[in-house]
């Protein structure tokens, strides 16, 4: 089993959408990533980054499909695609990945299925689904109706990649739940359960 952050441009994030009471006129730095899995002959990528986001202004901007060939993977290469949810940053890019099945809960599909071409082999799930010995992708329903974090067990270490259920290490280490979250009490919740010492967190928006 290897995971590998894969981070391919930054910019900034007003903080209250980063913590709940954080401060209007803040801007926090945040980076953009996605995560490579491998693991049981597959490569699995855990969201598709995007190519564009209106609206911010990013710094160091390679994209995600640069990212992987900057570790010798193509996108052809890639066998699974785990989207957390369906936002733009997290799932523009998946159009690259046309000989990957494409994993995404039932309610984010329903929101993003207009970025997966016609033809690609999605994978629509319910609460949670086991992609493969040890990878699973399991629904939290905090940042938005639908979205997931993924859950990887490889020995005695169980790693969380929280895609935006939270984005600075600070919010797991100071137990401050997202400012940006359409269920407060699950992303409490999520706090509550992954903020424990068991889990080492690996974020999407943060070093």
């Amino acid at each position: 089993m290897k995971i590998m952050p894969l981070q391919y441009g930054e910019s900034v994030l007003p903080e209250e959408l980063i913590f709940i009471n954080g401060e209007k006129n803040k801007d926090r730095d945040i980076v953009f990533k996605v995560f490579l899995i491998k693991c049981c002959d597959k490569l699995i990528l855990v969201d598709a980054g995007c190519e564009t986001m209106p609206g911010f202004v990013m710094r160091n901007f390679i994209g995600p499909v640069k990212a992987l060939e900057d570790v010798n993977v193509s996108p052809e290469e890639i066998t699974d695609v785990i989207l957390t949810h369906s936002h733009h940053d997290h799932i523009e890019c998946v159009k690259y990945y046309k000989n990957a099945v494409i994993h995404v809960e039932a309610g984010e599909y329903d929101k993003g299925k207009v970025y997966i071409p016609d033809g690609f082999n999605v994978n629509v799930f319910s609460d949670e689904y086991v992609v493969a010995n040890g990878v699973k992708a399991l629904k939290i329903g905090g940042h938005s109706n639908g979205s997931c974090v993924v859950e990887i067990s490889d020995g005695d270490k169980t790693y969380v990649i929280t895609g935006d259920e939270c984005y600075l290490r600070e919010c797991i280490t100071y137990k401050i739940p997202t400012g940006s979250s359409v269920n407060p009490d699950a992303s409490k919740k999520f706090i509550d359960k992954y903020s424990d010492s068991k889990y080492e967190v690996l974020f999407c928006h943060d070093i």
